[in-house]
C-alpha cells in the first residue's frame, strides 16, 4: 500500500517546472506535427508521452494526473476541430476524451508506483548495507579483545617475572623472557597496522583509491616487510615473467599478502617453505598462499573470515589468535571488489584471493 505524504517547498516547485516544461513541449511537437504534416492523429500520444515523463521525473501522483487532464484539454482545445474551440458533445469525441484521460492516468500512475516501489528497494539495499557494515564491526570488536588478551597477559607475565627474579634468573633465561616480550610487542604492532588499514576503509567509505601498480613490485615490497618481522621463515614466490599492471591501493594489498604469510607460519604447525603463487587468467589477478601444515578444520572453513569464532582448533597457535587479520583480508579484498576464499590441499592449506583487471580507477 502507498502512502501519500505532503511534498516539501522544493519538491512542488519541481513538480511545477517539470509539468510545465513537458506539457509545453508536447504543445510545442503537436503544433510542429499539425503545421507541418498536416494531420493530428498522433497529438494524443505525444501527450501520453508527455504525462510519462512527467511522472518519471516528478514526486507523487498529482503531477502526472493533472498532467492527463491538462493534456485532454489541450487536444481538445488545440488540436481538434474546430480548433480553439471545446467540443462536448458527439459521441466519438467522448470515447476519444475518455480513453486518452484513462491510459494517461492509468500510465501516470503505473509510473509513479513504479518509481516509489525502485526507491523502496533502494533503501532496503542500504539497510541491508548497514546491517552487514554492523555485523563486521562486531566481530570486528570481538576479534580484537579475542586477539590482543593473550599477547597482553604474556608481556604483563614476562615483564613481571623478569622485574621480581632478574637477580636470581641466569642470563639465558632473562634473554627468553626479553625476546617473548619482544614477539608480543611486534604481534600487537602488526595488528594495529591491521586495524589502521581497516579504518583507511571505512572512512572512506568502504572505497579505496586505486592506481595501476606493477605486480611483482608489490609482492617483493610485501616480502621484505615480511621477512623484516620474520627473518627465518622460507617463502617460495611465483610470479609471471610479463609486466602486469593491477588497479589496487598497493599498502592495504601488502597487508594482505603479509598477513595471509603469517597465519602460515604461525598456524601451520609446520616448518617447511611456504608457497606464494601469483597467476593471472579470466580477467583477475589471483594470489595463493599455501603452507604444508596441518590444514583447517573442516568446520570452520564457512566461518574463517568472519573475525572471531570460539570453536577450537589444533592448527591454531594458542599464543596468536587468526581470526582479526583474516577478517580485515576480507575486508580490504571486498573493497577492491575481489574475492578471498581458504580449503585445504593434500598437504596444508591454500588461502586465495583475486583481484580484477579491468576495473575503473577511483582517484
Amino acid at each position: 500500500m502507498v502512502k501519500f505524504r505532503k511534498p516539501t517547498k522544493k519538491e512542488l516547485v519541481h513538480n511545477v517546472l517539470t509539468t510545465l516544461v513537458f506539457l509545453s513541449s508536447a504543445t510545442i511537437i503537436s503544433y510542429l506535427i499539425m503545421f507541418f504534416g498536416g494531420f493530428t492523429n498522433n497529438v494524443g500520444m505525444v501527450y501520453i508521452l508527455a504525462v510519462v515523463l512527467i511522472s518519471r521525473f516528478s514526486n507523487g501522483y498529482i503531477p502526472g494526473v493533472i498532467a492527463s487532464f491538462i493534456s485532454i484539454i489541450c487536444v481538445n482545445y488545440i488540436f481538434t476541430y474546430p480548433y480553439m474551440e471545446f467540443k462536448v458533445s458527439g459521441i466519438g469525441y467522448s470515447i476519444t476524451f475518455i480513453t486518452l484521460l484513462v491510459i494517461s492516468t492509468i500510465t501516470s500512475a503505473a509510473t509513479t508506483h513504479l518509481k516509489q516501489q525502485n526507491r523502496i528497494l533502494s533503501e532496503r539495499e542500504k539497510l541491508l548495507m548497514e546491517a552487514e557494515k554492523e555485523t563486521m564491526r562486531a566481530n570486528l570488536l570481538r576479534a580484537i579483545s579475542h586477539d590482543l588478551r593473550t599477547p597482553l597477559t604474556g608481556i604483563i607475565g614476562a615483564s613481571s617475572a623478569y622485574l621480581e627474579n632478574k637477580n636470581s634468573m641466569s642470563e639465558e633465561e632473562k634473554t627468553n623472557l626479553v625476546s617473548n616480550i619482544g614477539e608480543d610487542a611486534n604481534w600487537l604492532l602488526n595488528m594495529v597496522e591491521n586495524l589502521l588499514s581497516v579504518t583507511r576503509i571505512r572512512d572512506t567509505g568502504a572505497h579505496v583509491t586505486k592506481q595501476l601498480e606493477p605486480l611483482e613490485e608489490v609482492v617483493s615490497e610485501a616480502l621484505l616487510r615480511f621477512r623484516k618481522r620474520l627473518p627465518d621463515a622460507t617463502v617460495h614466490t611465483t610470479v609471471p615473467d610479463e609486466l602486469i599492471m593491477v588497479p589496487m591501493d598497493a599498502t592495504l594489498i601488502e597487508q594482505v599478502i603479509i598477513n595471509l604469510l603469517e597465519n602460515a607460519v604461525y598456524h601451520s604447525n609446520s616448518t617447511e617453505p611456504i608457497s606464494l603463487t601469483i597467476s593471472v587468467h579470466d580477467g583477475y589477478a589471483w594470489f595463493e598462499v599455501s603452507d604444508q601444515g596441518i590444514g583447517l578444520s573442516p568446520e570452520r572453513l564457512s566461518t574463517l573470515f568472519d573475525g572471531y569464532t570460539s570453536l577450537p582448533n589444533s592448527s591454531f597457535d594458542s599464543h596468536k589468535g587468526m581470526g582479526i587479520g583474516l577478517s580485515i583480508c576480507k575486508t580490504i579484498v571486498a573493497a577492491h571488489n575481489g574475492t578471498i576464499q581458504a580449503s585445504n590441499k593434500e598437504h596444508g592449506a591454500a588461502f586465495t584471493f583475486t583481484l580484477p583487471l579491468g576495473e575503473d580507477i577511483y582517484e
